[in-house]
């Protein structure tokens, strides 16, 4: 899948017994950052660096959100035991990964599955996508994600 225009409407579950929805990224601009599962190890360094970035994100007005299709408790003990700042959202039923275009077929050891493409969107304050990028690699790719927001906004 291609470019996308703006993002679909979605309500899905977090930490905490609460809930994200499209609409409550209005008015600010959102990074959501998709990834195949917790506790891995491209996954969990690419939370790392997501979260040692969190108060540059703050501070050039963006807000950050892990996805994955893991459950809010698998989440939880993930962001517990890597000690992960980034709020996780849970889509189980993948309803924001499958309006992505980002449920793909992978190879891993000869073997072919399907999973979530490591992917990134920078999301407007009117929910438009301004950014996106496709396939990244885990390792320095949240510091890359930081600089191209702030030359985009």
């Amino acid at each position: 899948m291609g470019t996308v225009a703006a993002l679909p409407d979605f309500d899905l579950e977090r930490g905490g017994g609460k809930r994200l929805r499209r609409d409550d990224l209005l008015g600010r601009r959102t990074l959501l950052y998709f990834y195949a599962k917790d506790d891995t190890p491209g996954c969990t360094l690419e939370g790392r660096e997501f979260t040692a970035l969190l108060g540059d994100f703050r501070a050039a007005g963006i807000d950050v959100y892990g996805v994955s299709p893991d459950s809010v408790r698998s989440h939880d003990r993930f962001a517990a035991k890597c000690d992960l700042g980034i709020p996780l959202i849970s889509d189980p039923d993948r309803v924001l990964i499958d309006a992505l275009g980002l449920w793909v077929e992978k190879s891993r050891y000869g073997r072919t599955y399907r999973g979530v493409e490591r992917s990134t969107f920078l999301v407007g304050a009117t929910g438009d996508v301004e950014k996106e990028w496709r396939a990244v690699t885990a390792g320095g790719h949240a510091a890359a994600v930081l600089e191209a927001s702030r030359s985009a906004g």
